[in-house]
């Protein structure tokens, strides 16, 4: 039996009279790839934001690597240094090169000295096809190009997991593969992964296991043939009517 990496038990969250998340509950173990779909403003990404505390929970319990996330006292430098995220919108630095906002993190978290950090920079820059980007500024790199420093980026501190908040909905569609290959890649490799994502295909192909939610809810979660090949909840098999068959009536 694989270890538990994140484990969410109850997770509320409101915004003034909005119920965000309205008790959600989930186990993510080390090595897997858990996909989190549904419709926009479903609570998809503020999932993400409570488990790194970028969100404030009102209730419930976040267990990130043995770390109790909502106890006054946990360490979230170190937690979010054990748990990388990549954001929709790259949030790169615009005056650093792709480099420099790879080892940025490993010389101020991890304490690396600037020669260590750029041999480890260059490494992962290579590992994500963008070694000879090295000294260009972000403007100078196309969407996929940035989004795939962020995942360097992401994995210079050396995490023990990654949350991905839909990592190619920025991006062109012809950008979009380029940046999902990376991801496939690190599935295969065995990162630990949440994924918020509308890439159905990929959650299907690559997931270990996927949740479906609207309204705050997890609605069903299970194994990514099982979701997607006999959806057990109206809402989920409307879902993906919309999404697969966007023409259907």
């Amino acid at each position: 039996m694989r270890s538990t990496m994140i484990d969410v038990i109850d997770l509320r969250k409101s915004f003034g009279e909005l119920e965000v998340l309205g008790g959600i509950s989930f186990t993510v173990r080390t090595g897997e790839l858990m996909a989190i779909i549904g419709p926009s403003g479903s609570g998809k990404s503020t999932v993400l934001r409570c488990i790194n505390r970028l969100e404030e929970a009102d209730s419930g319990t976040i267990i990130v690597n043995g770390y109790n996330v909502r106890c006054p006292g946990t360490n979230m430098s170190y937690v979010r240094a054990e748990v990388g995220m990549v954001f929709q919108q790259f949030n790169l630095f615009p005056h650093m090169t792709a480099l420099d906002n790879v080892t940025l993190g490993p010389r101020k978290v991890r304490g690396m000295s600037r020669r260590e950090a750029e041999e480890l920079g260059m490494q992962l820059l290579r590992k994500v096809g963008l070694a000879d980007k090295a000294s260009n500024y972000p403007e100078q790199l196309s969407g996929g190009q940035k989004q795939r420093v962020a995942i360097a980026r992401a994995l210079a501190l050396q995490p023990k997991a990654i949350l991905f908040d839909e990592p190619t909905s920025a991006l062109d569609p012809e950008l979009v593969g380029e940046v999902l290959s990376v991801m496939r890649q690190l599935a295969e490799e065995g990162m630990t992964m949440v994924v918020v994502s509308h890439e159905m295909a990929f959650a299907r192909e690559v997931a270990d296991k996927v949740a479906f939610m609207d309204q705050g809810q997890i609605v069903e979660e299970g194994p990514p043939e099982e979701l997607f090949g006999n959806p057990k909840e109206p809402r989920l098999r409307d879902f993906l009517r919309r999404v697969l068959n966007p023409n259907a009536c």
